[in-house]
């Protein structure tokens, strides 16, 4: 007699791999990058070498000497967290503390729960957010570090500069309107697009990451959903704010192209595992991350709110996977 045997879900397979699809995240981050090496130099270059090493290590050494399984770095997801970390980090971080974010992504927010699709958390915005948290001055110091193709600052260590928000936010605070803060920091729309200065490595330019958006969205690696929501809302809302009062609350385009709105949105906020399963879900939670971040903007103590935004989301995904249910094959309403 013939056994019947029954597989566990899922029935239906793809020849799609973990590794192909972090090989595509990787392709799609490399225009940032080298937009990120033009202007910052070896400093972009150390900080993405030692996340990817760092991060690829400490998966290796706790899924071999600690967990006792075989270790899947080969599968390149280490590599991505630790790529991500770097480029969420000022340009001119020293490099134990990308060692140390590396270690807290891979063996706190991933390796403990599992290691990879078992993480509640997204391991790269989680090893940001620790790092604000535990060395807030380090963090903060948007200082731009000589570039090999800047003839202007070759003989100096690097120059100092503060992010547009953070000049937006304390310009705010010290009663100064917002017009004038537009007229003496040069800040314009076609700067903040093709690059800024003052920012993480990653956020130099909203083109470079347009251009990863789109690459991941024809190879069919995400889909536009959350991106375009989150985009979408943070628009909204700050038009509506800013219609109300131009010279408190900054515009949608100076809040989409500033801060790591384009990088959160598009690299991490789309992450399979910490992100909800269906459409619906997808709305929902990417609906949450913009309502969010403008709130930390506007009325929270940090000028940025992407990655609180992406965390605090991320908390939610499983009772949104709960009530989101796709309808099971066969139901009838």
């Amino acid at each position: 007699m013939k056994k019947f045997i029954v597989s566990p879900a899922p029935h239906v397979h793809s020849d799609r791999t973990t590794r192909s699809l972090m090989g595509d995240v990787l392709i799609a981050l490399a225009p940032s990058l080298l937009v990120s090496i033009y202007f910052f130099g070896f400093s972009a270059v150390k900080l993405v070498a030692i996340g990817v090493i760092a991060c690829c290590l400490v998966e290796y050494l706790i899924q071999k000497y600690v967990m006792k399984v075989k270790p899947t770095i080969d599968d390149l997801s280490a590599a991505v967290t630790g790529c991500l970390l770097a480029l969420n980090l000022p340009p001119n971080s020293p490099w134990w503390l990308v060692l140390v974010g590396s270690i807290f992504a891979i063996g706190v927010v991933k390796m403990s729960f599992g290691g990879l699709g078992q993480n509640i958390f997204n391991p790269a915005i989680a090893g940001r957010v620790f790092l604000l948290v535990s060395f807030p001055a380090l963090m903060t110091d948007w200082t731009i570090p000589a570039s090999w193709f800047d003839s202007v600052n070759a003989s100096v260590d690097g120059v100092a500069a503060a992010t547009p928000l953070a000049v937006a936010k304390e310009a705010i605070a010290n009663g100064t309107p917002l017009s004038e803060v537009a007229a003496y920091s040069g800040l314009t729309w076609k700067q903040m697009f093709f690059f800024k200065v003052g920012g993480s490595a990653g956020e130099v330019s909203a083109l470079a990451l347009i251009l990863g958006f789109l690459y991941l969205v024809i190879r069919r690696v995400i889909k536009p959903t959350i991106p375009v929501v989150i985009i979408a809302t943070i628009a909204i809302m700050s038009g509506i704010f800013s219609a109300i009062n131009p010279e408190l609350y900054t515009g949608p385009l100076f809040n989409i192209c500033t801060g790591g709105v384009l990088l959160g949105s598009i690299f991490m906020a789309t992450d399979y595992v910490t992100s909800p399963m269906t459409t619906k879900g997808q709305i929902i939670f990417a609906f949450g991350i913009g309502v969010i971040t403008v709130l930390i903007r506007y009325f929270g103590a940090y000028p940025e709110g992407v990655s609180f935004a992406i965390l605090i989301m991320n908390c939610t995904v499983p009772l949104i996977n709960k009530y989101c249910k796709p309808r099971r094959f066969g139901e009838v309403k």
